[in-house]
Order: C-alpha cells, then sequence, then structure tokens
C-alpha cells in the first residue's frame, strides 16, 4: 500500500488500514506493530497522523503502547459482533450485498415455516397479507405490512434465531429495497405493489399446504428478482460511466 487518498481524513484511514490487517491476522495478536518511521515511509503520511492513530487504536482496544519500544496488537481482542454499517446501505451494491444473505436465510425459513407453522402462524400471514391489500387499495405502501409478512415467517420456523435474525436484517433492508426496486421498475406504485403481493401470496400458499419446496422456490423468486433488478441497474450504471 503505497499511500493514502484524501477521501476521509489520512488518521481515519490509516487507523482503518492498520485495524484491517489486525482483523485479518496480517498483525498476529501480541505482535509489534511497525515502527512509526516504517509507517510514515509505507502509508506517505506525517508521524503526527502515525501518532494519532496508534492513540484511535489504542482506544478502540486494539493495541497497547510500551513506552520506547512501541505499540502491540492485544492478545485478547474481543470478536467483534456481525453489524451492517446503514450509511453503506445507500449503495446500491452493499444492498444487493445484503439482500444475498436474507436470501440464503429466508429461503431456508420458509422451508422450514412450511413443515412447523401451526394455525396461528397461518393466521399471521393471512392477516399481514389483507393488511398489504387494504393499504394498496388505499394507494398507500405497506411496508409495515411487509415486515410484519416475513417477520411470521421467521416465527413460524419455531427457532429463535431466524426471528432474530430477520428482524435485525428485515428491518434495516426492506424500506431500502422497496424505494430502490420501486425506482427501477418504472411501475406506478400500485401495480408494484400488487406483483409483490401475489409473490406474497404464492409463498403463503406455499407455507399453507406445507409444500416445502414450493415455498422456498416461492421465496427465491420473490427476493431474487429484486436482487436482480438491482444489479442489473447496478450493471448498466456503471457501463454509463
Amino acid at each position: 500500500m503505497s499511500g493514502l487518498g484524501k477521501r476521509e481524513t489520512l488518521t481515519g484511514q490509516l487507523v482503518k488500514a492498520v485495524a484491517d490487517r489486525i482483523t485479518s491476522g496480517h498483525y498476529k495478536r501480541g505482535e509489534r506493530l511497525p515502527t512509526e518511521q516504517e509507517m510514515i515511509g509505507e502509508f506517505n503520511v506525517s508521524r503526527t497522523v502515525v501518532r494519532e492513530a496508534i492513540a484511535n487504536l489504542k482506544a478502540k482496544g486494539l493495541v497497547h503502547t510500551q513506552q520506547g519500544i512501541g505499540a502491540f496488537v492485544l492478545k485478547d481482542i474481543p470478536a467483534a459482533p456481525f453489524r451492517i454499517e446503514e450509511d453503506n446501505l445507500e449503495l446500491v451494491e452493499e444492498i444487493i450485498g445484503v439482500m444475498e444473505l436474507r436470501i440464503s436465510i429466508e429461503l431456508e425459513a420458509a422451508a422450514l415455516a412450511a413443515v412447523r407453522r401451526d394455525e396461528g402462524d397461518i393466521a399471521r400471514l393471512k392477516a399481514a397479507l389483507d393488511l398489504m391489500n387494504e393499504a394498496i387499495e388505499r394507494g398507500e405502501a405497506s411496508v409495515h405490512a411487509d415486515l410484519e409478512f416475513h417477520r411470521a415467517i421467521a416465527s413460524a420456523t419455531k427457532n429463535r434465531h431466524f426471528l432474530s435474525m430477520f428482524n435485525y436484517l428485515g428491518e434495516l433492508l426492506i424500506p431500502r429495497t422497496r424505494l430502490q426496486t420501486h425506482r427501477l421498475n418504472g411501475l406506478p406504485q400500485r401495480e408494484y405493489l400488487e406483483r409483490i403481493n401475489r409473490e406474497h401470496d404464492q409463498i403463503y400458499q406455499s407455507i399453507k399446504a406445507q409444500d416445502v419446496e414450493g415455498a422456498r422456490a416461492a421465496m427465491r423468486l420473490h427476493l431474487g428478482s429484486s436482487r436482480d433488478r438491482l444489479r442489473s441497474n447496478a450493471l448498466q450504471a456503471d457501463k454509463q460511466r
């Protein structure tokens, strides 16, 4: 890495570069970091930037310093919790990446729901579908009902981890994908929402009938089509640059 750009502060970029090397294992736990002079030479920054970056890394709990010796990677760095940076979800590419994660989880959730659902689950799914249809009739968006529909599927798996993961990914992503895909389809809002709800109904009917493969296929169509439209748009935008 020959130098750092100017899009963010040099200190911030150096902190990120060193932190990435620590988390990837390039700088091993307990190992001494390169000297100030080595960092100055590699990253093409001033001594002040290096010292500010080390202080920042120390505050983050990634390194400790020894007077007259240098900075060392901590031996017992706690594992970072899984987290998606919401600011990054303004980028179509990042939304696609998170959607791919969500698809892999929700396909299996739909399949498990088809096996394990009870009458209460079916009632919750139907209620969410009805709410979406009522919102469409009023000319309103139906994001809340959409969330409730997918949450009911996660709940029907009888596995709390599916529900916890959906509550994180779904609430983070559904409003953004709705916004992006509605724009990209070039469809009137009502027509777009009606199509989405037909896809929801296919998922519902498969789960109700305990059709495991049908539930997987319907969920794949529903989420995969949104992802594919976003990906197609991103590729077209790249070609126009």
